[in-house]
């Protein structure tokens, strides 16, 4: 079933699901009921999955590799699932208020610095991977601390705290100087499955997914 398809099932679904709710001034707003209905039913129900419906291949993909990262990294299945569910969240509310236009002409820009910014620690984490002994951990934990602060910038207005703290620990999780510089040394055990994580980052830049 085509994404746009299946948004419309959850839409309809989501009238007997969601609590609708009257505006101050009286007015019934449809259009803020219907936003917040696809935020709240797709976050439910994200998994990789899902994802998959809204995300393209090699995004699904990295999604995946991720995924095993974090469940080698900390031994813990239900820690890496909740990471890689986080990430889906954030991803599904993005795009619904992207969609939606939601974003004001100020929030626009700072995702424009975002995308500058996400691209360039993408470039970083290749560069170190495939470049031996150039890993430099305070740049990279930077660059990837830079990310996190513009997109919250681009979201603070929009989304709850309980989402809001969600974007928190995805970028925690992946600043994390024990996961970097043993994903990063030159023999690391995770070196195989890196190559996967920089093959599917190299193939989003260039298609443009990311």
């Amino acid at each position: 079933m085509a994404a746009d398809g299946i948004r419309q099932c959850l839409l309809l679904w989501s009238i007997d699901y969601w609590n609708l709710e009257v505006m101050g001034d009286g007015a019934f707003k449809s259009r803020d009921i219907g936003l917040r209905a696809q935020k709240k039913i797709l976050s439910r129900m994200a998994t990789k999955n899902i994802a998959k419906t809204f995300i393209d291949g090699t995004t699904a993909s990295l999604l995946d590799n991720l995924y095993r990262l974090c469940k080698i990294h900390t031994g813990n299945k239900v820690k890496a699932e909740k990471i890689i569910k986080n990430i889906i969240k954030i991803v599904i509310k993005i795009s619904v208020l992207h969609r939606n236009n939601q974003f004001s002409p100020e929030e626009q820009k700072h995702a424009e610095t975002f995308k500058r910014k996400f691209q360039n620690t993408q470039l970083s984490v290749i560069s170190f991977y495939e470049v031996d002994y150039s890993f430099d951990l305070p740049y990279l934990q930077n660059s990837i601390r830079e990310s996190h602060d513009t997109l919250k910038m681009v979201v603070q207005r929009h989304l709850t705290e309980k989402s809001l703290n969600r974007i928190d620990e995805v970028f925690e999780f992946f600043t994390d100087a024990t996961l970097l510089e043993t994903a990063f040394r030159a023999n690391s055990p995770y070196r195989d499955l890196m190559g996967k994580i920089v093959a599917d980052i190299n193939t989003a830049m260039d298609t443009g997914d990311m």
